[in-house]
């Protein structure tokens, strides 16, 4: 069974996507349909929405989420009223999503949903501990990596990528860039100490001194940073930057002079919205970007076929993949089941 074994030895795992199509309902699916059978107690949950029939961009048939007797699963009021499946409530928050309260529910006769999870990265780390306390072995989450998402599936243990033809239709663009989605993913982690005292800070830029004690800038976001970049480096050249950051940040950066031996912390991999050519120009200059929180890369699926019906040879695709990232690499659908 194809990384099944190596996904159990952790309590949460994210599927989670490069780009639209790229096969990761399939990916989840076929998890799914393996875990079955097992002695395991299994949930899943989602970050946005997920399971549609027909995609909404390329109005493409969409495979559903199957879930199975046995199984828990967390999602919005809306959807659970939409699923096609047999459940027991188990719980319903009191706090609401766009889509109404969460509910957990056991399903009790197998079938498909809609997945519509928590919002907010705080939300699903919660979700996930609540998990462990009930005594589920491995929690699923449907993963996004998106601007406009406020979760991050960087908070499991685990993630399985997703990536294919429809994030290219060019073989050697489609390698580099997932190579360099991998290397975002292996950022390298803050040491403990300096991670717990980030860890709860939603908000603003803040600098760590040489005794790594923290320091709030009174700058609520990079869009406010403007001429006061300069300020930033008034403690030291080690940054925590909250929020997102982009291209724009980097090349502003790399013009300061303290940016040859800037350290650049940002919370997880999903916040650095950058091209290759930025975060390369960023480091040769000097600078390194740390993450607070580093999930384990555990597998990479891919989908030969792009939306539009071009299709990589999928061998070449896979052996090309494993190549360069170092990693196992599977064409889920061709995996037996």
């Amino acid at each position: 069974m194809p990384f099944i074994q190596n996904l159990l030895h952790h309590s949460s795992v994210s599927v989670v996507g490069l780009e639209k199509n790229t096969g990761k309902t399939e990916c989840l699916n076929y998890i799914l349909k393996r875990l079955r059978d097992s002695e395991k107690r299994v949930a899943v949950t989602s970050i946005g929405v997920d399971g549609e029939e027909v995609d909404r961009l390329y109005h493409n048939a969409k495979p559903e989420i199957t879930l199975y007797d046995g199984m828990f699963f967390v999602t919005s009021e809306k959807h659970y009223r939409e699923k096609k499946l047999t459940a027991e409530i188990m719980d319903v928050s009191s706090r609401k999503t766009a889509l109404g309260r969460l509910v957990t529910a056991q399903v009790k006769s197998s079938g498909k949903t809609l997945l519509s999870g928590p919002p907010d990265t705080l939300w699903l780390q919660k979700i996930l501990q609540t998990m462990k306390e009930q005594q589920i072995d491995l929690t699923l989450v449907d993963g996004a990596l998106s601007r406009v998402s406020l979760a991050s599936p960087a908070v499991t243990d685990a993630m399985i990528l997703t990536t294919g033809a429809s994030l290219s239709e060019n073989l050697a663009k489609l390698l580099k860039t997932t190579l360099f989605a991998y290397q975002m993913i292996a950022l390298e982690e803050v040491a403990p100490a300096l991670k717990q005292k980030l860890e709860q800070i939603e908000k603003g830029i803040w600098a760590i001194d040489k005794e790594g004690e923290i320091h709030d800038l009174n700058i609520p976001s990079v869009f406010g940073m403007g001429e006061r970049i300069g300020e930033i480096f008034k403690y030291g050249n080690t940054v925590f930057v909250s929020g997102a950051i982009s291209d724009t940040l980097l090349n502003s950066l790399r013009m300061q002079p303290q940016s040859k031996e800037m350290t650049l912390i940002i919370k997880d991999f999903t916040k650095a919205f950058l091209s290759e050519d930025a975060y390369k120009a960023f480091v040769n200059r000097g600078g390194v970007v740390k993450v607070l929180r580093k999930t384990k890369l555990i597998a990479v699926c891919v989908n030969p076929v792009s939306p539009s019906g071009r299709r990589f040879n999928s061998d070449e695709l896979q052996q090309e993949m494993e190549k360069i990232l170092g990693v196992p690499v599977y064409d889920v659908r061709r995996l037996i089941v």
